[in-house]
């Protein structure tokens, strides 16, 4: 059977397909495994989504939205001068990844499977569930993100049945579980998560601390750049966005790096250091919290078959000597740890939807009803 699994993720998306007799495998989006979660309004009123909407973002920013998943509790979204149902944004995406799923098999996939976070509610999942049926997806199986990165490393080898810890960083959110074996496949057996650590905050983060250097040079305009009004400031202020951005990631391989800004201001050297001084109260956080997890699961961390990250910010140096130091187990990660969850989605065999793949302890609220 053709499967098409999908990480739906907040800034970025993520396909593998596999078929019968073949090895499952990325599916490159406009020649690239990660595409943009973004969509953007075309002059004939459309929706397009990934490269196609950053492109178009270059001419008109206030049609362009680069994380509707973060905004799947607004109802709909204002695009310039449209509006669209939130469904409808997730359908444009997943849209996309379909016309090219279809492409890589030769004929459209006879089963498609999207990962969720594992504290949505059943009125998420349905609004995921519509946009899925919108993009034009038939039989449709949506799995917790935190069992299918689970699948994904416990298909690489490790303790055959041992409960595994997931930490999973994405670009809106931090999600972390306990993953463990039912009769019935993988199932989460404790799962918390944080609304306000994400690889989008530590963007913020990192901007706020470049412009405490620059601002001096004109306060009015880089009140322009936070807040922009007119198309020009638009433009600037996405431009600096993805700079910044370019710069954290590079801050992961790097001690420092340059990050160009717009006139007047003088350009910004950062250093690892100053990025992990930034980062490390709420990477501290995430790491408590996936303990306190391990211990509600009935579980310490050295009888897990293995604690493993999730999520391109995973590459951040600092993030594994933090939990190795807290749960006195050494995480792991891959090469590409954007692509575990839609690899993992190949291994879950879903039997049913999502209600039924998530165990949360009773009385536990999901995250984003719990203050932090």
């Amino acid at each position: 059977m053709d499967v098409l699994s999908i990480d739906f993720g907040t800034s970025s998306t993520v396909a593998v397909v596999s078929a019968a007799g073949r090895a499952p495998w990325a599916v490159e989006i406009d020649g690239a495994v990660t595409m943009p979660s973004a969509v953007c309004v075309n002059d004939a009123g459309l929706l397009v989504a990934g490269q196609e909407a950053e492109r178009r973002a270059r001419l008109d920013p206030s049609r362009f939205e680069a994380n509707p998943k973060r905004r799947i509790d607004e109802g709909s979204l204002q695009l310039g001068e449209h509006t669209f149902e939130v469904a409808d944004t997730f359908a444009a995406v997943l849209r996309r990844v379909g016309e090219e799923a279809g492409r890589a098999l030769g004929r459209p996939p006879a089963q498609v499977r999207i990962s969720h976070p594992a504290g949505w509610d059943a009125g998420r999942r349905e609004i995921l569930r519509t946009a899925a049926t919108r993009a034009g997806f038939g039989d449709v199986r949506l799995v917790p993100e935190p069992v299918a990165a689970a699948a994904h490393y416990a298909a690489l080898g490790g303790r055959a049945g041992g409960p595994i810890g997931v930490y999973d960083l994405g670009a809106g959110t931090f999600d972390c579980a306990v993953v463990g074996m039912t009769p019935h496949g993988f199932a989460v057996l404790a799962e918390d998560g944080l609304t306000d650590i994400g690889s989008l905050d530590i963007d913020q983060a990192l901007l706020v601390h470049i412009g405490r250097s620059v601002s001096f040079a004109d306060p009015a305009q880089w009140q322009g750049l936070l807040r922009p009004r007119t198309k020009s400031e638009r433009r600037q202020r996405r431009a600096l966005l993805q700079d910044v951005k370019g710069a954290k990631e590079s801050l992961s391989r790097h001690q420092e790096t340059a990050v160009p800004m717009p006139e007047p201001f003088g350009d910004v050297v950062v250093t690892r250091a100053e990025l992990e001084a930034l980062v490390r109260p709420s990477l501290l956080r995430s790491a408590e919290l996936l303990e306190t997890t391990i211990h509600r699961a009935g579980l310490t961390p050295d009888r897990l078959a293995g604690v493993y990250l999730v999520g391109g910010p995973s590459r951040m140096p600092l993030l594994a000597d933090l939990l190795a130091r807290k749960l006195g187990v050494r995480p792991a990660t891959q090469s590409q740890p954007e692509t575990a969850v839609a690899f993992g989605l190949q291994h879950v065999q879903p039997v049913t939807a999502a209600p039924n793949l998530t165990v949360r302890p009773v009385g536990t609220p999901p995250p984003w009803q719990r203050s932090f």
